[in-house]
């Protein structure tokens, strides 16, 4: 069990374990952490220079969303991570959007095939992960844009 988790290229989800533990899933490897899911979104925001709610505050300028921010944790490499449900809900997953193959509707929620071809079941409908998902497509858009502004 790790007491921290540095999210990287590599990482495609992190999926709470209880209130207090995360399975974080990378293409090759997966780990317990000893912090929910929430904490190490928020550790690995301050670890690539800003807070959480500096990148909410961030997405929200860029994009005009106002709840279920999608997040950059790094603009470097478009590390881009999005929730399943509300922050404030101790079941939220964070999904990858770079490592996300595609995803199709089951009758208990969702089947996301991620780009390693591990394919994990999540407690969200066909709606919301589209939303999320194109909500988290246009915030990467905005960012790359931004970044070809400056070239």
């Amino acid at each position: 069990m790790l007491d921290e988790y540095e999210i990287n290229t590599d990482t495609i989800a992190i999926v709470p374990v209880d209130d207090y533990t995360s399975k974080v899933y990378e293409k090759e490897e997966e780990y317990i952490v000893n912090q929910n899911a929430n904490k190490i979104i928020e550790n690995n925001c301050k670890f690539y220079g800003s807070s959480y709610k500096g990148r909410c505050e961030g997405t929200k300028y860029l994009t005009g969303i106002k709840s279920k921010f999608p997040i950059i944790i790094e603009e470097g490499r478009n590390i881009i991570f999005f929730p399943t449900g509300s922050y404030r809900n101790s079941n939220n997953c964070w999904l990858s959007l770079n490592n996300i193959k595609n995803y199709s509707k089951t009758f208990y929620g969702c089947d996301i095939t991620f780009i390693n071809n591990k394919k994990i079941s999540f407690d969200i409908s066909l709606y919301s992960l589209d939303n999320q998902y194109y909500r988290a497509t246009m915030l990467k858009s905005k960012l790359n844009d931004k970044k070809n502004l400056n070239f």
